[in-house]
């Protein structure tokens, strides 16, 4: 559904509720600024929670001296999630608030469509000037509250087909060459983002007379994993450690995960040098984007603007690495699920570290409440000022995931509540259960053992309390395939093998063709590549 400016009206008066709320109307009013602070919101593009800090103690050693200082200006939410780990549907959540399922973003073909208000469209309409440039990923010809300046909207111009091949699943052939590592020139999308949001902090922002919010969508550390020399040498791929993964584990690895491995082509054993290669250019990625993050902190800095500027920086998903024998993104483990969340300035502890599990929707409940306005009906996340300054709160009990992107031969779901983490897949009986605490890299799975049947009970209780799985997993389907029907009307037999043939290679997408073009006389040599 595209929603234009006019349409948006309509979708105001009934969504966006009072404004700005009075001090009396504050039960949380102390946490707040006297004047609405200014929101300079950094998202990177892949980088894993577990990536974040590389101090003492830390799962992954990256260098990320600028990260760890934003931590130390402000406060660490070491436990976060996405809602879903792919970019578009995990986008359409952190811009709204609300589970992907919920605005019918399902995977990277079906792009949020703004259906309903993002922080954007909130903030604008209670004054404030938004501007947003980079990575955005959502649709573009809607309204989203920003003036975009160079911002992209990549898979609602160049869907993901493979997310429409799911029942049964196809085969991705592209996806396994990306696990590698090499030198090449830096980012320069993000070079070219990082300078507009410095000049625009230096030179716009003093003139603009009302707060302001800047998203910067970075795409670091997103394959290919090419890096300058410099970061590279900074992990040499010798000391660079392999995944960990125990002898028969990936024999004995839930059918899911076997499925999506299949999936990216990665069943086979990758060498270990292009292991070490892409995990030493991931690591450099990382510590090339903590350098830009430091370059937008410090003209924050120097401008004397820390005091009213809420800083955020978060990443759509993680990256799973080589862990569990999978790579990139799309499962609910760890790797991929958990994200890095910093939030630094007006007026906010510094040096706070947050273990409680939270969530990309608390973000949106965060950014208005800080900014007075009145939480709308429909927001699925909390507020996090009340965790940031260390008061109670009861409204981080558990946290919820959902999955249905390619490689996903089902529906998954997630909840983690404390410690305890559970996944569950429509139409199969088993699923997983894990004890974070003890058992970090989720190798031992206790779903169906007597002891904890009773965690089991109460964490799917708590999913189908939020949600109805088995329905959104079904949904979901459905809307790929309904793509994938307005696909074959669309589109000549020719122009629809081409699509697929890059990511499918020429088999499938012959196969698939004549499938979906049965009374056509499709013949190789007429399909172009």
């Amino acid at each position: 559904m595209k929603v234009d400016r006019r349409k948006f009206g309509q979708i105001s008066a009934l969504t966006l509720g009072g404004g700005i709320l009075s001090a009396q109307d504050s039960s949380q009013r102390s946490y707040r600024l006297a004047k609405q602070p200014n929101v300079v919101f950094i998202c990177s593009d892949q980088h894993s929670g577990r990536m974040l800090m590389g101090g003492p103690g830390e799962e992954i050693p990256v260098s990320t001296p600028n990260l760890r200082r934003m931590a130390s200006a402000g406060v660490w939410f070491k436990n976060a999630y996405t809602v879903s780990p792919v970019c578009v549907p995990g986008r359409a959540a952190l811009m709204t608030g609300r589970y992907s399922s919920d605005v019918g973003s399902y995977c990277n073909s079906t792009v949020f469509d703004g259906r309903v208000p993002t922080w954007g469209n909130y903030l604008r309409q209670n004054g404030y000037q938004c501007l947003a440039t980079g990575k955005l990923d959502l649709t573009a010809e809607a309204d989203m509250g920003f003036e975009q300046v160079k911002t992209s909207h990549e898979h609602f111009r160049n869907p993901d087909i493979t997310s429409l091949f799911r029942r049964p699943l196809c085969f991705r052939v592209d996806e396994r060459i990306l696990v590698d590592g090499e030198v090449g020139e830096p980012n320069q999308h993000d070079l070219d983002i990082t300078q507009f949001g410095v000049d625009f902090i230096r030179n716009k922002a003093p003139g603009l007379g009302k707060p302001w919010a800047l998203y910067l969508g970075m795409t670091t550390p997103h394959p290919k994993f090419t890096v300058p020399k410099q970061y590279m040498d900074a992990y040499p791929s010798y000391a660079v450690q392999l995944p960990n993964i125990p002898p028969g584990y990936l024999e004995n690895q839930h059918l899911v995960f076997q499925a999506m491995r299949n999936h990216k082509l990665i069943s086979t054993p990758i060498p270990e040098e292009r292991i070490r290669r892409a995990r030493s250019a991931y690591y450099g990625l990382v510590t090339a984007l903590d350098e830009n993050v430091g370059r937008i902190l410090d003209e924050i800095e120097r401008t004397g603007r820390l005091s009213d500027t809420l800083v955020v920086y978060t990443s759509d998903h993680g990256e799973m690495l080589g862990a569990h024998g999978l790579w990139l993104k799309n499962v609910l483990l760890e790797g991929a699920a958990r994200v890095p969340l910093l939030l630094a300035g007006a007026g906010l502890p510094k040096g706070k570290l947050v273990d409680a599990p939270v969530s990309h929707v608390d973000l949106v409940a965060t950014v208005l409440d800080m900014a007075g306005i009145q939480r709308p009906k429909g927001l699925r996340g909390h507020s996090l000022l009340p965790l940031a300054h260390g008061d109670p709160t009861n409204d981080f009990q558990h946290v919820y995931a959902e999955s249905h992107s390619e490689g996903n031969c089902t529906g998954s779901f997630m909840i983690r509540k404390g410690e305890w983490k559970y996944i569950y897949f429509s139409g199969y009986g088993d699923n997983l259960l894990f004890d974070l605490s003890k058992d970090p890299e989720e190798l031992n799975n206790l779903f169906g053992k007597e002891k904890f049947r009773a965690i089991e009970r109460d964490l799917h209780d708590i999913l189908t309390s939020l949600v109805d799985p088995d329905p959104i997993t079904e949904r979901a389907f459905e809307v790929q395939e309904q793509f994938l029907a307005r696909m074959v009307r669309d589109l000549p037999p020719e122009k629809f093998f081409d699509r697929l043939a890059g990511r499918l290679g020429l088999g499938q997408a012959l196969m698939l063709t004549k499938k979906y073009y049965p009374k056509q006389n499709v013949k190789t040599e007429e399909m172009p590549v």
